[in-house]
């Protein structure tokens, strides 16, 4: 592996109709970040990403001291497309020489401000980035065959310092998720006086939240029981003043097991894929233990720490009540908040007066509406007005656009729950890349799971009758 040197070379970003780029990113996130890595070395293609942000930071709120990822350090970037990619996690340590201590820590899960560092290292090296653009516009240019994005340019203020405009025979979006506030809280989150706010704000507010006497962290998920876990520890014993609540019916552990992780391979996206939609649709909120419970090390660590508070008598200061919704809320004076709670089992109503809310309840895929407005006219949609993805991650669009639009973590409802995975990654950018060049520049494999998600129909010809029999599981090759 080789040390990555960093690209210095001034670029407006600017192009002409007469000389495009083969592929122009919006967004970079980890996943466009993940393609921009893995078509570095592709030398005959021209690429260009852009972002709004000064520079890359990954979910910056939620670098919770100690706090790790979900998957394996193997998810990285590039690796599980290329090993030998110069882009890797393990060549990250080795150019920090941190690879001997990494190896005796024996840690398969990176620590999450470890992530954030690789990726911010990652994109800090490579030339065909490039941040502080704010998309204006998209368009498809018939008599050019060709898209056209205009930019503005924005200062280290992100104040307007230029415009320009780029052309591209292709693009992938890859704008990211958007933090989700429930319906009867909004009106409370978007007062900036009244104390709720969603998770991915969690460290600017931290020490505000440990002054307030009594918070209420809302949402199951492993953000939620971060956030509880890092209030729990840093408050005095007796004096804990925490609320816990939940939508689902159990603080559940993430489905962790070998083969259930396995709905996070290719071949269980590919199955997914072939479903009708409305089967995708009716089995995708069944899983949400798949990839929205927590991570069994995190609840063990909340139930040690409440244990720990018994030892001298006596039961910690803290409610955790699952299986509860929030019907409606409101303001009680300047400086609390008022909750209206609905028991799902039981039936009942309550309500809870706290200091200050976190509402760890999720990300949504950013809406593409505003963004692809000129295009909406070319894109075709499933029977729900959501857009049509194929298999290699692109955009349904009519024939007459010769151009490719790919886009990344927005085909949740097409390829299911390992779409925001960080471990398909490099299997999603090297597909894209793949099918945009129509060669195989990073072979993938034609298995990766020992689960058969689907039985296989064998083929008939016709007039040709197929004789009962017990069905036969065909493995895939």
């Amino acid at each position: 592996m080789t040390t990555p040197t960093p690209d210095t070379t001034p670029h407006t970003g600017t192009t002409t109709p007469d000389e495009p780029l083969d592929l122009v990113g919006i967004g970079i996130g980890p996943f466009n970040l993940s393609l921009a890595a893995l078509a570095h070395p592709l030398t005959h293609l021209r690429t260009a990403f852009y972002d709004q942000r000064p520079t890359f930071h990954w979910h910056p709120g939620l670098l919770i001291d100690g706090t790790t990822l979900q998957v394996p350090f193997l998810a990285d970037l590039v690796t599980l497309a290329d090993p030998t990619s110069p882009w890797s996690f393990l060549n990250y340590l080795k150019t920090r020489e941190r690879l001997f201590p990494f190896y005796f820590a024996e840690r398969f899960h990176p620590h999450r401000a470890e992530y954030d560092a690789y990726c911010r290292w990652v994109s800090e090296s490579l030339p065909t980035l490039h941040f502080g653009h704010h998309i204006d516009a998209l368009r498809w240019n018939p008599e050019r065959d060709l898209f056209e994005v205009d930019f503005t340019q924005l200062d280290p203020d992100g104040e307007a310092q230029a415009l320009g405009r780029t052309h591209a025979r292709n693009l992938v979006l890859g704008i990211g998720t958007t933090p989700h506030i429930p319906e009867p809280l909004r009106p409370l989150a978007d007062a900036p006086a009244v104390p709720v706010i969603h998770s991915a704000d969690y460290l600017t507010h931290r020490e505000t939240l440990l002054a307030a006497d009594h918070i209420t962290v809302i949402g199951a998920g492993q953000s939620g029981a971060e956030i509880f876990l890092d209030q729990l520890r840093a408050r005095p014993a007796g004096r804990e003043g925490l609320h816990w609540l939940a939508r689902t019916p159990a603080f559940a552990p993430m489905e962790y097991s070998k083969l259930g992780l396995e709905h996070f391979t290719p071949d269980y996206t590919r199955y997914f894929h072939a479903l009708p939609q409305t089967v995708r649709d009716n089995l995708l909120p069944g899983q949400w233990q798949l990839y929205k419970g927590i991570d069994h090390d995190t609840l063990t660590a909340i139930h040690e720490e409440l244990y720990r508070r018994t030892l001298h008598g006596g039961w910690p200061d803290t409610t955790l009540t699952p299986g509860v919704s929030v019907r409606t809320a409101g303001r009680v004076g300047t400086t609390k908040v008022e909750l209206h709670l609905d028991h799902t089992q039981q039936g009942t109503r309550t309500r809870l007066t706290t200091d200050a809310v976190v509402l760890a309840t999720g990300y949504r895929e950013r809406r593409l509406d505003t963004l692809l407005a000129a295009l909406d006219p070319y894109l075709r949609r499933d029977a729900a007005e959501r857009p049509r993805i194929d298999e290699h991650h692109r955009l349904v669009l009519d024939p007459s656009i010769t151009g490719s639009l790919y886009v990344q973590n927005a085909e949740t409802h097409t390829h299911g729950v390992g779409t925001p995975d960080l471990g398909l990654a490099a299997w999603r950018s090297a597909t894209i890349l793949n099918s945009l060049t129509d060669t195989t520049p990073y072979p993938l494999p034609t298995r990766t799971a020992f689960t058969t998600f689907g039985l296989q129909q064998p083929p008939t010809t016709p007039g040709h009758t197929i004789p009962h029999q017990s069905p036969t599981l065909v493995p895939r090759h």
